[in-house]
């Protein structure tokens, strides 16, 4: 089957987060109406144009020849549609052609691309963190010239940090950038890992890169980042002569076969400066935090998709005696079990994407509230969430999607029914982008370390607020009491770690963010069961939220105590002790 895009799901979880009310304050015009209106126009294009291609992405891979690289069969057609229809502006500043809705909405959208065909979509969502860096850190020539040709969609941008020696320690980076005499540079060296690093989908690329300049300080305070297009830009924003930087070759992957990763080499690569010379790992983390958030949406994209092939997969299966049968030989969905299975991916994609969204929504709120407090506020919670809404969702996404396969039983394991594409696909979720434990160590470091523990503490008094707002629920109030175990077994945990820095919190790094996010999830859920106006969607968010409670959020207490277990033994097991 194809891909079905949910829009009842998604508005009603950017309701739950709190975007009427923001798009109200901070986006005249953009009223529930106009919302719903960019959700179903994103859809159809999904669902039209970019589900098709998804299998022939994986069965056709993009190709490198003769020192170029070619996307797969469609891609590029369906990219000149993608920017037709206005889409990689859609959260761009109108002064570069954008058309300045939410990102919140933007991230909405890009849920349904991802969902489509995860391949393609990687290709704009790397666009858009290069608009938000250089919107944020490049020059007045940049602005001008750059921004709109990557806000239209003529123009397609990359991420250039990973090199052979220094994937996540970016402080082993050597790439070199070395004036060149006339306010400009030149790079040489090589990265790895570069998502789209080549295509014939555009006229140009813009390459933003990780270099040192001579003399630079060791470590990541002497790193600078760079734009280097792939052909050189005159100064009337006319792409010209090839620059000196080319693919090498492309890697053979497990998954997202249709998105070409690059070896990229950078040859005396013409270049200029964004931002401000060493302090290029601070702005390119605009970027990287724009990449995180998306990478979770992936994580429900990508479950969505399997979620949805293995519903209707249980609906035409028909397998033994069913239980819930109206006949002898009913579909495997009224088996109990099969219909526990989907009922709980249903929930955990509900859960991660209110997750994504609420994330979104602070995104918003941290540029646009009225005052600085409350600026200042959803900042500090907007980090809070972004290694959540990355490593949670994406754990979520391989879960989601090899339950999917589950499902399928034997034929999930056979390449025809499309069923392992989506499994393959999501594996590379957890990893790139920074990969979960280093997720879980800047949640439990740098982010509950910032302001300790203020903004966690403000979040899960939210939540044990919606815990008591349940209980007033007949149908939910043992919801209620569920998430308000699951706030207190995160308070403490929490408050542990507060306590043991060191080896015993990056010890309990990786179980924190799983609780944080179950906990987070199911709050997200249970807002969105309660934004629900009554009617049959609201029954089902309602069941939905019940079996999230006794299958998840009755886990927290036993992932707090596991949380507070200490690295004691992990110190003092050595790896000679494990080959036995």
């Amino acid at each position: 089957m194809t891909y079905r895009a949910p829009i009842r799901d998604i508005a009603l979880a950017l309701k739950a987060a709190g975007h009427p009310a923001l798009a109200a304050a901070a986006f005249p015009g953009l009223d529930d109406a106009t919302v719903e209106a960019v959700l179903a126009a994103a859809g159809e294009f999904a669902q039209d144009q970019l589900a098709p291609l998804n299998r022939v992405g994986d069965l056709q891979p993009a190709r490198y020849a003769n020192g170029a690289v070619t996307a797969s069969p469609g891609f590029a057609d369906a990219f000149r549609a993608y920017a037709a229809g206005g889409w990689p502006g859609l959260s761009a500043d109108p002064e570069h052609g954008g058309q300045g809705l939410s990102k919140a909405l933007d991230v909405a959208v890009m849920e349904m691309v991802s969902a489509a065909n995860m391949a393609f979509g990687l290709c704009p969502i790397l666009s858009q963190g290069a608009i938000e860096a250089l919107s944020a850190q490049g020059t007045e020539r940049q602005k001008r010239l750059v921004l709109p040709k990557l806000v239209s969609g003529e123009w397609t941008g990359t991420m250039n940090l990973t090199e052979p020696q220094a994937g996540s320690d970016l402080a082993a980076v050597t790439a070199r950038a070395e004036p060149d005499g006339a306010g400009g540079y030149r790079i040489t060296g090589q990265k790895i890992f570069i998502t789209w690093g080549d295509h014939e989908m555009t006229e140009n690329i813009c390459h933003l890169v990780l270099a040192r300049m001579p003399d630079a300080p060791p470590g990541v305070k002497g790193i600078s980042l760079f734009l280097a297009p792939k052909r050189l830009i005159d100064d009337a924003g006319n792409p010209g002569a090839p620059n000196a930087l080319r693919p090498a070759s492309i890697e053979h992957k497990l998954g997202i076969h249709g998105s070409p990763t690059c070896v990229m080499l950078f040859e005396g690569a013409k270049a200029e400066l964004v931002g401000t010379a060493n302090e290029g790992l601070a702005h390119m983390f605009v970027m990287m935090n724009a990449a995180r958030l998306q990478v979770g949406v992936q994580g429900v994209a990508i479950a969505e998709r399997a979620f949805q092939q293995a519903l209707s997969f249980a609906q035409e299966r028909r397998q033994g005696r069913a239980l819930w049968a109206s006949g002898p030989d009913g579909a495997i969905f009224d088996h109990p079990d099969v219909r526990r299975t989907l009922m709980l991916m249903k929930a955990k994609i509900a859960a991660g994407r209110g997750i994504c969204l609420e994330a979104a929504v602070l995104a918003d709120q941290a540029r646009f509230a009225d005052t600085p407090q409350a600026r200042a506020d959803a900042r500090a919670r907007q980090e809070l969430f972004t290694p959540i809404a990355k490593g949670w969702s994406s754990d979520m996404g391989v879960e989601v999607a090899s339950l999917g396969l589950q499902v399928h039983g034997g034929m999930g394991f056979i390449e025809e029914t499309g069923a392992a594409q989506h499994y393959r696909d999501a594996r590379i979720a957890p990893i790139y982008e920074g990969t979960n434990g280093i997720q879980a160590i800047d949640l439990v470091g740098r982010k509950l370390g910032a302001d300790n523990g203020a903004a966690m503490g403000a979040l899960i008094a939210d939540m044990a607020a919606t815990a008591r707002e349940l209980s007033a629920s007949a149908g939910l109030a043992g919801v209620g009491q569920r998430l308000s175990a699951g706030a207190l077994a995160l308070e403490q945990a929490t408050a542990w770690l507060l306590d043991h820095r060191g080896g015993d919190s990056l010890a309990a790094a990786t179980p924190y963010l799983r609780l944080a996010g179950d906990v987070a999830g199911g709050w997200a859920l249970c807002r969105q069961a309660l934004a629900c106006a009554p009617g049959p969607q609201a029954e089902t968010k309602a069941a939905l939220a019940r079996l999230y409670a006794s299958q998840v959020l009755a886990q927290a207490p036993g992932l707090a105590e596991g949380v507070m277990t200490g690295a004691e033994d992990l110190a003092a097991t050595a790896a000679a002790a494990l080959e036995g």
